[in-house]
């Protein structure tokens, strides 16, 4: 492989030092940067595959089993398999080429899709398919977003992330609707059909849209790779609380999101698109209209609306209301921009894969787990209350990791506010080496 370089590829070629595109520029801006377009598609179809084949699968298992624990565990349980590879295959994430890794997590998915439209897969298939696509899928964040921090120049990666999940609250809600449309008007295995060619589309575009790239960083991936790359991103108490916030208020509001079909199963799919409608909003209001200044004081406040409308879910709100409440709540999904723009000031350019993938690995794995519990409270009392134990809980956490930032001093070039989205100062050691 060929050696890495401490700065980013783009930075050297001409095309980036030219491309129009910075935070304070239109989002069609983004488009005329090279490879931008490619993976932007490639990423809406695999969205749409997920939700898609997301609630197909969800409903399926419902329908079985009548469980809401095993429904939200069948639709959230790949994210529990993220820490497994998140501990092991992520060094993957740089050591990789891009183009190759994109097609081949797509094909992947594909597959794995079509397996679960087999007729007659046993329970414990379908669960051990869903893991090894939850295995697979804790590279996706790093190859995807480290290619994304690679295309794009420096100042313009806030912008394109807040596109991209802009484009994924698109087509959550789209996908959630003609996922709930194409289970009624024809059946859960037809649905997961279409899916697996939605993925299967995405890796025909990825390996036709992608210009071959080499890795960002030399070596071989191995699991004594990702570790010492895990030890030294957490190594450091500022980007430490930042992983934190970033994984654990939002994994314990998609324990309530995990639970729309057990809450009401005839109105599920409007539940989720009206979620999805909410990050949209949020996404647009942090990526394009908020100031900087402003928008590094407002993570702490997004993240507590995150949780809040989720409350009222104990009083069993009626199916207007409670969509009113889930796209209120989404709107605080936006915080993860701000977290996710202030991790990348934290760690060295060769390893924003990595950095980024342990961000969307542990993400989901979090989800993965409050899935689960709420699920599991969900079993014991009832869908609503379960929600609200969910929502108070992230509330505590996110009290609890502002408090915490309290007591760190806040570098004056920052201007970020004391939370679980910030961190307190310069890390002095972004710039040395990570072993590898």
């Amino acid at each position: 492989m060929p050696p890495h370089r401490d700065t980013p590829q783009h930075r050297d070629t001409p095309t980036h030092r030219d491309t129009p595109t910075s935070s304070g520029h239109a989002y069609r801006d983004l488009f005329r940067t090279p490879e931008f377009t490619p993976l932007f598609v490639t990423s809406a179809l695999q969205t749409a595959a997920s939700t898609t084949g997301g609630l197909a699968l969800g409903t399926r298992v419902y329908e079985a089993t009548s469980s809401p624990f095993l429904s939200a565990l069948s639709m959230f349980g790949p994210s529990l398999a993220q820490v497994v590879g998140a501990t092991t295959l992520l060094s993957a994430a740089d050591r990789l080429p891009p183009r190759a890794a994109t097609t081949g997590l797509a094909l992947v998915f594909a597959v794995a899709t079509a397996t679960l439209a087999l007729p007659g897969l046993p329970l414990w298939a379908v669960f051990a398919v869903i893991a090894a696509q939850g295995l697979v899928a804790s590279l996706g964040g790093g190859v995807r977003w480290g290619l994304l921090n690679e295309i794009l120049p420096k100042e313009a990666y806030l912008p394109g992330r807040s596109l991209f999940n802009m484009m994924s609250g698109f087509m959550q809600i789209g996908g959630y609707a003609t996922g709930g449309a194409l289970v009624a008007l024809l059946s859960p295995t037809l649905t997961l059909l279409v899916s697996a060619a939605l993925y299967a589309a995405a890796a025909l575009l990825s390996r036709a849209g992608l210009t071959r790239r080499p890795p960002r960083a030399d070596g071989r991936p191995s699991v004594a790779a990702t570790w010492r790359t895990n030890a030294h991103l957490w190594s450091s108490a500022p980007r430490r609380r930042l992983y934190l916030g970033l994984w654990i208020p939002n994994g314990l509001v998609v324990g309530c999101e995990s639970l729309f079909v057990a809450y009401d199963p005839e109105r599920a799919g409007l539940l989720f698109a009206c979620a999805a409608l909410g990050m949209l909003a949020g996404d647009l209001t942090v990526g394009r209209l908020l100031p900087p200044r402003l928008r590094t004081r407002l993570a702490t406040p997004l993240l507590l609306l995150l949780a809040a409308p989720y409350l009222l879910f104990a009083l069993r709100p009626s199916a207007p209301v409670a969509a009113v409440c889930a796209a209120l709540a989404s709107v605080g999904f936006g915080a993860s921009l701000i977290q996710q723009q202030l991790l990348l000031t934290l760690v060295p350019s060769r390893l924003t894969g990595h950095a980024l993938g342990l961000h969307s690995a542990g993400m989901l794995t979090l989800q993965g787990l409050s899935a689960a519990l709420a699920g599991t409270i969900a079993q014991l009392t009832s869908p609503g209350a379960a929600m609200a134990v969910m929502a108070g809980a992230s509330l505590v956490v996110t009290v609890v990791l502002w408090a915490a930032g309290l007591r760190e001093p806040v570098h004056e070039e920052r201007g970020a506010a004391s939370g679980p989205t910030a961190p307190a100062h310069h890390d002095r050691e972004r710039e040395r080496p990570a072993p590898s």
